[in-house]
């Protein structure tokens, strides 16, 4: 944040002190501040010719009209052997370095252009928080299509009351996953939501817990279907700043979820200004969220490759085999940004954990909670997870907000 302000100092000349300066500069003079956050970030695109279309128009007004970007160019910015990715789900672990990130992005994207996919177009998913589902979002915007996801523990009905509204042409989903040391097959559900969408031609199934005694017609394997990426580039069509590139959903407490559609360089330049002024990641960082494909704080974390840190992803129950297992995955990962949710700390609260004490945690920088507001003894709670990454003051504990 100080960094930012002395960048904006220099570009505009104008001078702040603390935060509320700097504050009421964002909402006084918009247009001047979104712009130097592009610049302060390195956004990869053009920005245009016009900052805002009406400065004076709140809400409604539309940020830099004539940009163009790609999401998916400006999170591929490492093609090296360093780790974009770290997976751990219940006894599995792998790396994914941004090397082969960028080769699978550029195959999954190819092979949506084979299959006649266009900008605009949707593809669903019915994912766990996996590496593959990583490639298959960056896949999907890098054409500019549109991504949605959902957790694989939503039932029949709540996957279709989400993507029946929105006629995806593809789908993609994972035989199974683990939770509390139980398998789960996902197969026979995939097969009633696809008989129920009548606008997917593909069905792409990613062997994750490797079910081998049941098939789903007409589906098609991960390995296949980046086979047919026969064409990979790593050139990027760039689309207007407000393009689509994501669906989310609000949490159908009254009546069925209703669609959010989020823009391209809106999601893209907020999420940057939380990451890099709010949370200060950093390149090499390692950050993580726990949380599952149908919580919008995955899409919130998929951004931090856009600050070239490492995606720390875990897939399974926060408790099993027992309540230190996410405490056991910062220390072995270097972990820098700990998010969670008011729940979780909650859980640990109830369980009588005392990471702090049991764990070194000495790499973790940040602490996130987003959710539930946290109650006073949370606070306490979170202090006895890692003191020295928070900051108390009045029974209050500051952390970074994260929300879209």
């Amino acid at each position: 944040m100080t960094a930012f302000m002395h960048h904006l100092s220099a570009a505009t000349g104008a001078h702040f002190t603390n935060y509320p300066e700097l504050y009421q500069y964002s909402v006084e003079r918009r247009g001047e501040f979104w712009r130097e956050v592009w610049n302060f970030c390195g956004i990869r695109g053009e920005m245009g010719d016009r900052l805002v279309d009406d400065p004076d128009k709140m809400p409604g007004a539309r940020f830099f009209p004539t940009s163009r970007l790609n999401f998916t160019e400006n999170l591929l910015r490492r093609r090296d052997d360093t780790p974009a990715i770290i997976f751990s789900g219940e006894g599995r672990r792998r790396t994914v370095t941004h090397a082969a990130l960028c080769d699978d992005v550029a195959r999954f994207a190819s092979a949506l252009r084979q299959a006649g996919i266009a900008p605009g177009d949707r593809v669903a998913a019915y994912l766990p928080n996996l590496p593959e589902t990583i490639v298959a979002a960056l896949g999907t915007a890098a054409i500019g299509a549109v991504w949605s996801s959902c957790s694989p523990d939503f039932g029949v009905q709540g996957v279709l009351d989400r993507f029946g509204q929105i006629e995806p042409r593809i789908l993609i989903a994972a035989d199974g996953y683990f939770f509390g040391g139980k398998q789960f097959n996902v197969l026979p559900r995939l097969e009633e939501i696809q008989r129920a969408l009548p606008t997917v031609e593909h069905t792409i199934v990613v062997p994750y817990a490797e079910i081998r005694s049941h098939s789903v017609e007409r589906s098609i394997s991960w390995a296949e279907w980046l086979s047919r990426g026969t064409n990979p580039s790593t050139e990027f069509e760039r689309f207007p700043f407000n393009h689509p590139l994501y669906i989310l959903y609000s949490s159908g407490t009254t009546g069925v979820p209703k669609c959010i559609v989020h823009g391209a360089g809106g999601t893209l330049i907020q999420h940057l200004k939380e990451h890099q002024l709010h949370c200060d990641i950093k390149p090499e960082d390692r950050v993580f969220y726990f949380t599952t494909c149908g919580w919008m704080m995955w899409n919130w974390l998929v951004t931090a490759l856009a600050s070239e840190a490492t995606l720390l992803l875990y897939d399974g129950s926060p408790f099993y085999p027992d309540g230190n297992v996410l405490f056991d995955f910062a220390d072995d990962t270097g972990m820098t940004l700990f998010g969670t949710s008011a729940k979780f700390i909650d859980a640990v609260n109830k369980a009588g954990l005392t990471p702090a004490h049991t764990h070194r945690l000495d790499t973790v920088r940040t602490m996130t909670s987003t959710g539930s507001p946290l109650a006073t003894q949370l606070c306490v709670t979170s202090a006895r997870i890692r003191p020295s990454a928070i900051t108390l003051s009045r029974s209050r504990v500051r952390l970074s907000s994260a929300t879209m």
